[in-house]
């Protein structure tokens, strides 16, 4: 990544930091941030050294304040479909599907497209200043990033509804009431708890946070049934793992498991 990046790359042992870090935009998404977005996603896929991946926005204004409403307006429809949707829809899914687990550290004003990320994240910690909602009905528009189907999945349908059809904010706390976030954290103390959070989940199997993933995420979208017999077979697949004997043996010797990922 070069210096003058809008996404910084970060590790810290077996956890990767992810900041959109464009100030003067409060963090607002376009095609080339989201596309350093999709390419410091896939360097820390790939580094096998990587457990867990936090995403944040820099500064203690914004998490993202949202799509670039100026290039929104510059686009007919045919335009916007084949080109600044696609590519958001496609990288919102890469972090939807990444096998690493994800932490959301939402630092500030997280709207539009910023509210449409934390959706697809797994964990999402909020700062006690921050602000979401999904306020492009004030535009003339509705959420379009993945957003009306992600959240109608995650929330009440009726608190769905009327934050779209409002477009009105909520505070970090009423993000928390509905289900949409897991805590409310203190501003000067949201990447200590967030990096805390993230290398606890880290000291774990990453193969079998892996597998476990990936039964939630197939299992969701299976009937009740289809979705159980899934979930045995996978069960039975995390046991044919040696960090599942690992952690058995570890367990009944009174130690701390040292989980490899095979």
């Amino acid at each position: 990544m070069s210096q003058d990046t809008a996404i910084r790359v970060a590790r810290q042992g077996p956890v990767g930091l992810l900041t959109i870090d464009r100030p003067k935009t409060l963090n607002a998404l376009d095609i080339p941030t989201l596309l350093e977005l999709e390419a410091g996603l896939t360097e820390l896929e790939r580094d096998e050294a990587i457990r867990v991946i936090v995403v944040t926005g820099s500064g203690d204004r914004a998490f993202v304040a949202g799509g670039d409403i100026a290039d929104l307006d510059s686009r007919l429809g045919l335009a916007h479909y084949q080109e600044f949707a696609e590519v958001i829809h496609r990288v919102f899914r890469r972090f939807e599907d990444t096998d690493k687990p994800t932490i959301a550290a939402v630092n500030g004003w997280a709207l539009g497209g910023g509210t449409e990320l934390i959706l697809t994240l797994d964990i999402r910690l909020v700062s006690d200043k921050a602000r979401l909602g999904l306020p492009e009905i004030n535009l003339g528009l509705f959420p379009g990033a993945g957003g009306s189907q992600r959240l109608i999945r995650q929330v009440p349908l009726c608190r769905a509804k009327e934050l779209m059809f409002t477009g009105n904010q909520v505070t970090a706390q009423e993000a928390v009431d509905i289900g949409l976030c897991n805590r409310v954290v203190a501003s000067e103390s949201l990447m200590e708890e967030a990096l805390a959070l993230a290398h606890q989940i880290a000291s774990k199997s990453p193969l079998v946070l892996k597998l476990l993933k990936r039964n939630l995420r197939q299992g969701q979208e299976m009937p009740l049934g289809a979705a159980l017999a899934h979930e045995q077979a996978m069960i039975g697949l995390v046991l044919d793992t040696q960090d599942a004997h690992e952690g058995c043996r570890a367990f009944l010797d009174k130690r701390s498991a040292e989980f490899k990922g095979y």
